[in-house]
């Protein structure tokens, strides 16, 4: 769901300007494009974009698909956009998790960041989501902003554990070619001070009750995203819409980032990424994401078992932790993740 009332200036995610009537079109085309794959759900996820902007719609599009019974439905929201309509109509429509883009509970961090919204706004907007009954709240926090400290991090942290977020996602911020923030003289943390706050983050959530199960994924008992789970062990899903990303049927395929050809075609134009996906290094790279890591049994479907103890061996203890059962990447190897799964898999 692209649509968006502004952009954020550290955002590189496709997205177009909202209008009441694109909309209308927009979720006509994804209807279509559902009741076109034919499938059953087990999870839906509308993400963005501000796909709460399309609110009045997101019944319409779950009423066109085969939903199983316990699903899990999760839409993505900006605070400010989380009214005691927008939130009645989203349990309504059968919505049961709502992942809200927090960022900060700090005034100046969400300016900076170019946000709409206000601490006031995130706590009223949990207490209208619970008022609905939509008690299966994620947040979005970001770590490593400039003259960003441990307490700033603790006190968002601390009332997003105390408003009742089941699930937290501490993202680091990064800044991307082609966005706003990447023409502007920005003083991030240096690579060791960012470490810092990431680890510290992840001691502190876990203070909180919260266990990291992805590297930037923080849950309560029994909260993980199921649909995320989905994408990091490599099972299959449907993205529908445009610039969505699909892993279907063996192959990797995605829909160009253009709303106007997405909304014209009677069925979404895909493009092949990936006509073989599912490998050795795919799957490894995408479990080794998880907390859980990648098990020996696993990796012996691949005939790698030998050679993963073997590479894990020859690696820091405090960036990998090798078990009887298999690999898994420590919270310092998180944040050299890249390196240290290409120094396991390839």
């Amino acid at each position: 769901m692209p649509f968006c009332l502004s952009k954020c200036p550290y955002c590189d995610f496709y997205s177009v300007r909202y209008s009441r009537e694109k909309a209308r079109e927009y979720a006509d085309a994804v209807i279509r494009n559902v009741r076109a794959y034919g499938e059953r759900y087990d999870t839906v996820y509308f993400g963005g974009g501000t796909p709460i902007l399309l609110y009045e719609h997101i019944g319409d599009i779950l009423r066109a698909a085969d939903i199983a019974e316990g699903a899990e439905i999760t839409v993505e929201a900006n605070p400010c956009a989380v009214t005691d309509r927008t939130a009645e109509m989203l349990a309504a429509a059968g919505v049961n998790r709502v992942s809200l883009g927090v960022q900060s509970m700090h005034e100046d961090e969400l300016r900076f960041l170019g946000r709409r919204h206000t601490p006031a706004q995130v706590r009223d907007a949990f207490a209208r989501l619970k008022a609905a009954g939509i008690a299966n709240i994620s947040a979005d926090m970001m770590i490593g902003l400039p003259g960003q400290d441990e307490e700033r991090i603790s006190e968002t942290a601390e009332e997003l554990a105390h408003l009742g977020a089941a699930h937290i996602s501490a993202y680091i911020l990064k800044i991307e070619e082609n966005t706003p923030f990447a023409g502007m003289d920005i003083a991030l943390p240096d690579d060791d001070r960012t470490a810092e706050l990431y680890l510290y983050t992840g001691k502190l959530l876990a203070e909180q009750g919260y266990k990291q199960y992805e590297i930037s994924n923080f849950t309560l008992p029994g909260y993980e995203c199921r649909h995320n789970l989905k994408y990091w062990r490599c099972e299959e899903y449907i993205g529908v819409g445009a610039a969505a990303h699909s892993y279907y049927r063996g192959k990797r395929f995605r829909v160009l980032p253009d709303t106007g050809a997405f909304m014209a075609a009677e069925t979404q134009d895909t493009e092949v990424t990936d006509e073989n996906a599912g490998g050795w290094e795919e799957y490894a790279m995408l479990r080794l994401r998880l907390s859980e890591g990648i098990t020996f049994a696993d990796a012996e479907r691949f005939g790698k078992a030998e050679a993963l103890r073997a590479a894990a061996q020859k690696l820091p203890a405090r960036l990998v932790s090798i078990s009887e059962n298999g690999v898994n990447l420590t919270p310092e190897g998180f944040l050299v993740s890249n390196a240290v799964i290409a120094e396991l898999v390839f």
